[in-house]
């Protein structure tokens, strides 16, 4: 059974920063592309960022220069680095992977930028 935990969000002013976390449990790790997904109150959910098994990255306009995504597989773990966080960037953010055709997601973290 594949496992995803994330861990990390809070509360933030409006240009801080905020490291997500999500660590994997029940699959090869090392295989799987990984993805941060959002979702803000009314509003469908989002792609943020993804990483694949080679560690190339994909970032939806709106994150990049801000966002960085990495993974460490001898931790399981996949990262969220956030900068100059915005207020439009108030959301719980999912951590996501496909194995064996499966989707499979994390409970969800809430990250709230404001002053």
């Amino acid at each position: 059974q594949v496992q995803l935990v994330e861990s990390g969000g809070g509360l933030v002013q409006p240009g801080g920063s905020l490291r997500l976390s999500c660590a994997a449990s029940g699959t090869i790790f090392s295989i799987n592309t990984m993805d941060w997904y959002r979702q803000a109150p009314g509003k469908q959910r989002e792609l943020v960022a993804r990483i694949t098994s080679g560690g190339r990255t994909n970032y939806r306009d709106s994150v990049k220069g801000r966002f960085t995504i990495s993974r460490d597989n001898a931790k399981n773990t996949v990262y969220l680095q956030m900068n100059s966080l915005k207020p439009e960037d108030t959301a719980v953010y999912y951590c996501h992977t496909k194995y064996v055709l499966n989707d499979y997601w994390g409970q969800g973290t809430q990250v709230t930028v404001s002053s």
